[in-house]
């Protein structure tokens, strides 16, 4: 299935494709020849991922700094996007999370995480989606969810409650939208490690070699295999599914809810290095 050509001429954004699950996803679409830009808060961190894609590739990618936690840098973003054509696949991928107990969060807290998370995704979503419905257009939306948008979690409570709404966006939105040719999936993964994630929802004691093995396949997943799925459902070999969002975890939810239930055996110490680790950590 994975021809070269499979997504070629596509036009994709990602956002926070700089970095971690974005930039994996990116390299598999640009591997089967689609048309790449990728946004995010941080532009050194996306022009060096372009840097790296277009040596790797031999073709362009297009970047562009935007914080989605607002509506109108979102507008502007997406005039961008679709300024010398329509875009054709919009990947919901940006979020933020960090472990903390539930009863310590401030506002702001709370804000740092749906603002970008819920947010920032229907923002990117609704800023396409019109696009698309004036236009007469096609489109496809794949958004990231956590284990946590089915069953919740405690510790991260405000990126469950988040990653739910994107859920029920995809579902909702696959039936208003899908007359209009606008096909909506999703992809719950497991763990996929990345630096970034690691070091703000990982304690500090446990080792690399442990994180993500509590799964019936006693491994974390592989960035490849990720970016084989995401291209799958965004392609034409996907067509007829819609509205529905694709677990992979390696069985992991099969063995419990609460993605981060294990923390309850955390001390104070532990609880405020994990705070300390995670300040100011989002993903893009």
């Amino acid at each position: 299935m994975f021809q070269p050509d499979l997504l070629k001429g596509r036009s994709i954004l990602i956002t926070g494709g700089g970095t971690g699950l974005g930039k994996a996803m990116g390299r598999s679409f640009l591997a089967l020849g689609a048309d790449l830009m990728i946004c995010g808060r941080r532009e050194t961190v996306l022009a060096a991922t372009a840097q790296e894609f277009e040596s790797d590739f031999g073709r362009p990618v297009r970047i562009h700094r935007v914080d989605l936690r607002h509506a109108e840098a979102v507008e502007e973003l997406m005039e961008i996007a679709f300024r010398d054509r329509p875009l054709d696949i919009l990947v919901n991928n940006a979020a933020a999370n960090f472990v903390a107990r539930t009863e310590t969060l401030s506002p702001r807290a709370v804000d740092a995480v749906l603002d970008i998370t819920l947010h920032g995704t229907l923002y990117a979503t609704l800023a396409a989606g019109k696009r698309w419905i004036a236009g007469g257009h096609a489109g496809t939306v794949l958004s990231i969810l956590t284990g946590a948008a089915f069953h919740g979690s405690p510790y991260a409570v405000p990126s469950a409650m988040a990653k739910a709404g994107v859920l029920a966006m995809t579902r909702s939105l696959a039936v208003e939208w899908g007359p209009k040719r606008i096909r909506f999936v999703a992809i719950s993964p497991g763990n996929f490690p990345t630096p970034g994630a690691s070091a703000r929802l990982v304690p500090g004691d446990v080792r690399p070699e442990q994180h993500g093995t509590n799964n019936p396949l006693g491994r974390p997943g592989r960035h490849e295999e990720l970016g084989d799925l995401a291209a799958f459902l965004v392609s034409d070999h996907a067509a007829y599914i819609n509205g529905e969002a694709v677990v992979i975890d390696g069985g992991r939810w099969l063995k419990g809810a609460g993605t981060f239930s294990a923390l309850e055996r955390l001390t104070d110490e532990q609880w405020a290095a994990m705070r300390e680790r995670g300040r100011g950590g989002r993903d893009e």
